[in-house]
């Protein structure tokens, strides 16, 4: 087993200016790593945490979860197993899927993209994080939930405060204590609302998680609570990234942009290459249950596994020539690539696969739909390199474009 000594520190402002070097390096010579200052083990190729996410022999667990994302979310629908999460993804699951996702939720993700645009289609300019980015995934699980879109500012303060807090490597307290702060300031918006839903159900995501039943367990004040924060923080700041990311790269790849823009079924093959190459989570933990071999040595019971995902998504083993962006690549499935067939690991794998998979493609091909017909020309301002920024996930933090404004339809 190697030490964190032999490669850049995950913490370092090396490793945050460009991880991509280190993931390399990693791979090749250090893929398990004891690193110190998180007391984890962090593995780097893409055998090795396949085999952690899907956890065939039960080697893994979510245990770590307990005090990674419980103190601001709640206990929540990660940290269960057997039939307890069993059960809990049958009382959350269909509304990401199927009917429920194409017939009341579609509308919704169209309309809300739509409002965004107009905001900006007359200007001939905008800032596709700032002005799009990160409002409409808020805005869309806002209206799923049935809460009022007005308060997306403290939506978005405390998404960004839970995600800090779950990429909090280096143990700052003052992110910690914001964290926390969080979870007790979103209880008391929350709680409220979902004991008032439950007199009065409508048609929304929230209604209908109150009033779900499976094998006769229904949801729990404090489990709704807990998952629409999830729901909030994961579906928030991954799908802002993931558009943001797309709009990134084909804007560097003017060639694949023009593709796309010529033929929209290409969208979820540049949406799955981009989960690749520039994945939202770069890192997720899990907890050994035994001892395990990995490559580059064995890992004890009951630690921390720090799963570089960011890595594992340009291992050359798995990917040809793997630090190109390349949307006609042949070693990446489209058809599997928003399931738990998968074959990048930007939505981990296993019975943990990420429940709002689909509602994130949705959201991805209508609002990159919607924005290549409002701005057909779209280009980046003038001297503007798209750079990302964030160690646990990452992604453009701007990206100002410029357009030709055109009439709306």
């Amino acid at each position: 087993m190697s030490t964190a000594q032999q490669v850049p520190d995950i913490l370092s402002p090396e490793f945050a200016a460009d991880p991509y070097p280190a993931y390399r390096l990693m791979r090749d010579s250090a893929p398990l790593i004891w690193h110190e200052a998180t007391q984890s083990y962090i593995i780097s190729r893409y055998d090795d945490i396949e085999r952690v996410f899907k956890d065939k022999s039960g080697e893994f667990t979510t245990d770590n979860y307990d005090w990674q994302i419980e103190p601001v979310h709640g206990k929540t629908i990660l940290q269960l197993s057997g039939r307890e999460h069993a059960v809990r993804r049958a009382l959350v699951a269909p509304a990401f899927r199927g009917a429920d996702l194409q017939e009341k939720f579609l509308p919704v993700i169209e309309r809300n993209s739509r409002e965004l645009i107009d905001a900006f289609r007359d200007s001939g300019s905008a800032d596709l994080v700032d002005d799009f980015a990160t409002r409409l995934p808020i805005n869309v699980i806002a209206d799923m939930l049935g809460l009022d879109k007005g308060d997306h500012a403290r939506f978005h303060r405390w998404y960004t405060s839970v995600i800090a807090f779950l990429g909090n490597l280096s143990g700052d307290p003052e992110v910690a204590a914001a964290g926390e702060r969080t979870r007790v300031e979103f209880a008391e918006y929350m709680l409220p609302i979902i004991q008032e839903r439950r007199e009065n159900l409508g048609d929304d995501l929230l209604s209908t998680l109150c009033a779900a039943e499976v094998d006769g367990v229904r949801m729990s004040d404090e489990d709704i609570k807990a998952f629409c924060s999830l729901l909030l923080a994961a579906g928030g700041e991954t799908t802002d990234k993931a558009i943001a990311s797309i709009f990134a790269n084909l804007l560097v790849h003017p060639d694949q942009l023009a593709a796309v823009r010529a033929d929209r079924d290409l969208i979820p093959r540049a949406f799955a290459e981009t989960l690749r190459y520039t994945p939202p989570v770069h890192m997720i933990m899990r907890q050994s249950a035994t001892e395990v071999k990995l490559s580059g040595g064995t890992i004890p019971a009951g630690v921390t596994v720090t799963c570089l995902i960011g890595a594992a998504n340009r291992d050359e083993s798995r990917y040809r020539d793997p630090d190109r962006f390349d949307i006609f690549r042949d070693d990446l499935t489209t058809t599997t690539a928003f399931s738990a067939a998968a074959d990048h690991l930007a939505f981990a794998l296993g019975r943990h696969f990420c429940v709002g998979a689909l509602l994130a493609k949705a959201e991805v091909e209508i609002g990159v739909n919607h924005l290549l017909d409002a701005m057909p020309d779209l280009r980046l301002a003038d001297g503007f390199d798209p750079v990302e920024e964030g160690v646990f996930t990452r992604g453009p933090q701007r990206l100002p474009v410029r357009f030709t404004p055109v009439t709306a339809a």
